[in-house]
């Protein structure tokens, strides 16, 4: 990374290379911050889905399903809401295909990150509601983390300031910075907001509130991923009107600021209407190691020995959706409570764990 010499002493700088030649092949920042936030998003969620009974390695088996999904929802939102550039004048259709050249909406990613994990949870037999919730504070963070590929990129900035914290930004081309005769990198006239950075605080702030709240108030039921969208949301409906990149517009006003207030209202209905205790998730198939685990310990208690005949690991066959109560005696004693078969309090025989997990006796009508 280069940085060129800034404009006054009260400015941040902006990198000057956006992308890295390592022989034939390109090395993009943008990309390596995307998977270094799904890295950190998906090591986040793993903690917490084995903290509340999954087995170990649930996160990656979900993972396979939901980055690649995700990544085509992102991509297919950017297209719909940025057509021209693809299919206007001078457009080029085959670029629609050009994920390396940027052009990611994080709507499209969560819708489509969410059909992913739907898919894979149901295979493994998890809610999906226990899934966003313990992904509903890594989201943030590996969004957090990817916004500093915009600042590589010299992207996503708003309109002038002279604030302290004001941005330099450099003419790009191709990953570079433009150069005049002397070989300097050449910056646009003035300083701009960082609404990158903006952004990048206020989703760490999202994240730490999460895992507050979370913690404070043992939230269920996708509740916590609903208030990760209330918090992100908010954020995005103020900082997204700072910016000043091209975008369509609905009466005038941004078409992500709308999308943001709706998702915002939506979101917030959802934590309102709907009640009942965390999830907690108790293996089908695979015995517990009786033990005296932490109220945060992260270490699985299933026993996860070879099968009889194989050197491969067990694997659940799916999971009972439980209490906190119940799930500490499990991996306390390694008895599994009674199931619906033994006594009036379970799910009715035919419930799957997911839709055990959200039948309407467990909301707030």
């Amino acid at each position: 990374m280069s940085l060129a010499a800034p404009t006054s002493l009260a400015a941040l700088p902006s990198p000057s290379t956006a992308v890295w030649q390592l022989g034939p092949f390109p090395i993009r920042a943008y990309a390596l911050f995307i998977l270094l936030g799904i890295a950190v998003a998906c090591w986040l969620t793993e903690r917490r889905l084995r903290q509340r009974g999954a087995a170990p390695g649930a996160t990656l088996d979900i993972a396979v399903w939901a980055v690649p999904a995700g990544i085509i929802g992102a991509r297919i939102y950017h297209v719909i809401t940025s057509p021209a550039a693809y299919f206007g004048t001078g457009g080029d259709p085959i670029k629609v295909f050009f994920i390396h050249e940027g052009g990611l909406g994080i709507w499209g990613a969560v819708a489509g990150g969410a059909v992913g994990a739907w898919l894979a949870a149901r295979q493994l037999g998890i809610p999906l509601t226990v899934v966003a919730d313990a992904l509903a504070p890594g989201l943030p963070l590996a969004q957090a983390i990817g916004r500093l590929g915009n600042w590589f990129n010299n992207e996503l900035y708003g309109g002038r300031t002279d604030l302290p914290w004001g941005l330099e930004i450099h003419r790009m081309d191709g990953g570079q910075a433009l150069r005049d005769e002397a070989g300097q990198p050449i910056l646009e006239e003035g300083l701009y907001h960082p609404t990158f950075a903006y952004e990048l605080l206020w989703n760490v702030g999202v994240a730490a509130l999460v895992f507050y709240l979370d913690r404070k108030l043992r939230l269920g039921r996708g509740r916590a991923f609903a208030l990760y969208v209330m918090g992100y949301t908010a954020g995005r409906f103020w900082i997204e009107m700072m910016r000043t990149d091209e975008a369509n517009t609905i009466l005038g006003v941004r078409l992500n600021v709308w999308t943001a207030a709706l998702v915002f209202l939506g979101a917030l209905i959802y934590f309102l209407r709907v009640r009942g205790p965390r999830e907690y998730l108790i293996p089908i198939g695979v015995p517990a190691t009786p033990t005296a685990p932490t109220a945060t310990s992260d270490v699985s208690q299933l026993d996860l020995s070879a099968k009889q005949g194989s050197t491969e690991p067990a694997a659940p066959e799916g999971y009972r959706v439980v209490g906190e109560e119940e799930f500490q005696h499990w991996r306390e004693t390694g008895e599994t409570p009674p199931g619906p078969a033994d006594d009036d309090t379970g799910p009715a025989d035919g419930d799957s764990p997911e839709s055990a997990a959200t039948r309407p006796a467990d909301r707030d009508t």
